[in-house]
């Protein structure tokens, strides 16, 4: 089995859906002469969600290549993924198995900012490492956790590159979309010194809950309304996001309509017309274009992997992911120990095909990659 990195199966449906990526063997703290065992607990909603499905495929097509090559200093990379639903309280649930019961040595590649944030709770809990959380909430930085690794960069650098950027159109006075939440509160301190930073009017802070209704929403797209915002923006929910938008326009609104790359994919698509000219930020380069060493390589090995299939986002994502993940093992040493992971990436540079993932003994950087692109007639993403 040395050369057939993943075997995947659906072993529970719904919300403990269960990808097993690999064929494991007994080992202690998740490192045997064989295996290295990693344990992932991401949104895929029982493979309805694109976005964790796509980053699935991505981290797939790279650890497949690496343990066809030998693995990891003779090691081959085994990961098991559990489903979180998109639920934290799942995501905390899904941590504690994987590090109890299946040995797991490292937990890896959570997405959203809710069951990231959870995961890193009981990675803390647990004394193992956290590597390449996939979303940008500020509590995956702030206050610095030392076994924490997050790989691409945070919602902030975005929210900076979008006000920035409007700022250089001629705006002044904008307005933040985003969840009513305390990791929403902490995004909208943000905005506000962002703001001030940059000199703009933050005139309107328009906060939602999951499950807002249609006059919620209504009453959000009259509260922008009387705000005189020239430019919204948002940190996540794009289900609303999208009401929103479409609301606004019915209503004539005028108003620019921004976006951070969490769906952003997802929410051109639903909005179609609606999405031509929208700005968002995007913390990958593109995947469609070969203009960079890493998305080359990326797109010889998903065409491989998934013949036919298109690029993304976030099979990009999960890809770079991935080979992060791998850097970091090898500076594990020959005989890694989660005190040697830790140690390994102290103030460490990871080079991926140009792309530089940065960690401090004060900052866990990861990458500063945030790229602007703006949604076309076509309904593509221009850089």
């Amino acid at each position: 089995m040395s050369h057939r990195a993943f075997i995947t199966r659906w072993l529970i449906p719904v919300a403990m859906a269960t990808l097993l990526l690999g064929t494991s063997v007994h080992a202690q703290d998740g490192v045997s002469p064989r295996q290295i065992l990693i344990g992932q607990t991401l949104t895929l909603q029982g493979g309805k969600n694109e976005y964790g499905v796509a980053v699935l495929e991505g981290v797939k097509t790279y650890l497949d290549q690496v343990n066809r090559q030998g693995g990891v200093l003779g090691r081959e990379v085994v990961v098991t993924v559990l489903d979180d639903d998109n639920k934290s309280s799942q995501a905390e649930t899904n941590a504690h198995q994987l590090v109890s019961q299946g040995k797991a040595f490292l937990l890896f590649g959570s997405i959203e900012g809710g069951p990231s944030t959870a995961v890193m709770k009981a990675a803390l809990e647990l004394n193992v490492p956290f590597f390449g959380p996939m979303a940008g909430s500020p509590t995956l930085r702030t206050p610095h956790q030392p076994s924490v690794f997050p790989v691409r960069a945070e919602h902030k650098a975005e929210f900076r590159a979008l006000l920035a950027h409007a700022r250089s159109l001629g705006v002044q006075r904008v307005a933040f979309f985003r969840s009513d939440s305390e990791t929403g509160q902490q995004h909208l301190d943000n905005v506000t010194r962002l703001s001030q930073e940059l000199g703009l009017n933050l005139v309107a802070d328009l906060p939602f809950k999951s499950d807002v209704s249609d006059a919620g929403i209504d009453a959000l797209v009259a509260q922008m309304a009387r705000s005189q915002a020239q430019m919204v923006f948002n940190h996540g929910g794009i289900g609303v996001y999208e009401k929103l938008i479409q609301k606004a326009r019915a209503q004539g609104l005028k108003t620019s309509f921004y976006g951070v790359n969490s769906g952003s994919t997802q929410l051109a698509n639903r909005l179609k017309d609606l999405a031509h000219g929208m700005i968002f930020a995007q913390v990958m380069p593109s995947p469609w274009e070969r203009k960079t060493a890493v998305t080359r390589a990326y797109q010889d090995a998903f065409s491989k992997a998934y013949p036919g299939k298109p690029f993304s986002y976030g099979s990009l994502e999960g890809y770079v992911t991935a080979r992060a993940l791998v850097e970091a093992l090898k500076l594990a040493g020959p005989k890694p120990t989660r005190a040697s992971f830790v140690a390994g990436l102290r103030n460490a540079s990871l080079n991926i095909e140009g792309l530089r993932v940065s960690y401090s003994d004060k900052a866990h950087t990861g990458l500063s990659l945030v790229d602007l692109a703006i949604v076309t007639r076509e309904g593509t993403f221009r850089h």
